[in-house]
């Protein structure tokens, strides 16, 4: 990590990994909710159904485990040698944003198959953000993958099942 924390990217990484982690602060899933909203088709209320349940179970799954586990950030071995970011929080297991990156984009595109590519591919950008800026540890995004991905499939299982 502390290779990571020293190491001087390249400039056009450097702008998307900070695009993607500022995409992953929330604003980019309500946008996709409120264009699912607009132009979803017959499956949008399930699909912003499936969406809400699986971050709102993000969050509330890492604001238990984040204090609960207790590990600090790998930013607070050391200074960052690029990024200005400041962590949201003090701990770092497991990664929120790729909490909620993974759990959007596995409910989502349960229903919309055919975006389901791009949706990983901002969810992945997003974890890779969190490692690079030096907010979490590899195992952190495995983690907040893993869970996320689980909760978009049980989010789709539950609101198939209601609907």
């Amino acid at each position: 990590m502390r290779h990571v924390l020293r190491w001087q990217a390249p400039h056009w990484l450097r702008i998307w990994m900070l695009a993607s982690s500022r995409g992953g602060d929330g604003w980019l899933w309500y946008g996709l909710a409120l264009m699912l909203a607009i132009f979803g088709g017959e499956e949008r209320f399930a699909a912003i159904g499936a969406e809400a349940l699986a971050t709102g179970m993000g969050i509330a799954v890492l604001l238990t485990l984040k204090p609960a586990i207790g590990r600090t950030r790998p930013c607070g071995l050391e200074p960052h040698c690029w990024a200005t970011l400041l962590p949201p929080d003090r701990f770092s297991f497991p990664s929120g944003h790729t909490i909620t990156a993974f759990a959007a984009a596995m409910s989502v595109g349960g229903f919309y198959p055919e975006v389901l590519p791009a949706l990983l591919f901002c969810a992945v950008s997003i974890a890779a953000s969190r490692i690079i800026l030096g907010m979490h540890y590899l195992s952190d995004v495995l983690a907040g993958a893993a869970i996320g991905t689980l909760l978009g499939y049980g989010s789709i299982t539950l609101v198939t099942a209601i609907s």
